[in-house]
């Protein structure tokens, strides 16, 4: 259960950042009091500030509660109603939510994704929108969800393509419909722009094409190798670290059971992209991020200089 300290230092953070990014729009921003027509704009501030609004939400994902509607009135206006003491009521707050989602981006953006070391693992998730059998009758995602197949068999819904650094923090990530094959283009072309160095990946990602076009931008993918492949040799140092790919599959695996990342409870799109956004947000802030040893691998890095 996420505490009360727990919850004032998410806070303070997000309330930092919203306070300079405020600074920094009004020193560059112009925005104008009226529309010309005599009629003025009302900047009224709510009763929850937008600091407020994202703090719920990140706090949201720490895994305590399975319904977001039981969390907000148990938690937020039950435990938690001394630190948020104008907390509105559920239905006013779902209607706020869309209203922070490009600072939560900015956010999610700047300081809650790592950079990228060197050594990067990449991954893709299923995000189903609901049964398989109420696929046809689902009236919200009408005309986006897609219908696919992975390593668990049939989904209707999106995929979630993960990129993160050999620290556990993610890079960056790129949403798709469940039929978009890993080695999509589009998909590599947001990957390559913060992305140098090695990547590895599983063999769903094997392709001479994709290989070569990464490899002309100076990024070495490296995967494993499928039963009928011919085998080649790989340097110790490469065996070694994609054996490490756990770190991405440990991220998948906090984001959909503690981080509440899949429910089929959407009742809109805005909110289906918020909980993703604050499922992302709320994982840079956990303890127990999975992460590759760094003594163990400048000991595999002098057992490979003597090799």
């Amino acid at each position: 259960m996420i505490t009360k300290d727990k919850v004032i230092e998410i806070f303070c953070i997000i309330d930092e950042f919203d306070k300079n990014l405020h600074a920094e729009l009004a020193k560059n921003l112009q925005l104008p009091s009226h529309d010309g027509k005599g009629k003025h704009y009302r900047n009224r501030k709510g009763r929850l500030s937008e600091s407020e609004i994202m703090t719920i939400l990140v706090c949201y994902h720490f895994g305590t509660y399975r319904n977001f509607k039981e969390y907000y009135l148990n938690c937020i206006r039950g435990q938690l109603r001394q630190e948020f003491p104008d907390a509105v009521s559920y239905n006013r707050f779902v209607e706020l939510m869309p209203r922070v989602f490009f600072k939560m981006m900015m956010f999610m953006k700047l300081y809650a994704f790592g950079r990228c070391s060197g050594i990067s693992f990449v991954d893709s998730t299923m995000i189903p929108v609901c049964h398989n059998v109420r696929r046809y009758f689902n009236k919200v995602f009408k005309g986006l969800a897609k219908d696919g197949k992975g390593t668990m068999g049939w989904c209707h819904g999106f995929k979630l393509h993960l990129l993160c650094n050999d620290c556990g923090e993610v890079i960056t990530f790129c949403l798709t419909g469940a039929n978009v094959d890993d080695r999509n283009e589009r998909v590599w072309s947001v990957f390559t722009r913060v992305l140098y160095g090695k990547v590895f990946a599983d063999r769903g990602y094997i392709k001479k094409e994709l290989f070569e076009h990464l490899f002309g931008q100076g990024i070495h993918l490296v995967h494993g190798l499928k039963a009928k492949m011919k085998n080649k040799l790989m340097p110790m140092w490469d065996k070694i670290l994609i054996r490490k790919r756990y770190i991405i599959e440990c991220i998948n695996e906090l984001l959909k059971n503690k981080a509440n990342l899949v429910h089929s409870r959407h009742r809109s799109i805005h909110n289906f992209m918020m909980n993703i956004c604050s499922a992302l947000t709320a994982y840079c802030f956990f303890d127990n991020k999975p992460e590759a040893l760094p003594v163990h691998i400048e000991k595999t890095r002098q057992l490979e200089l003597f090799a």
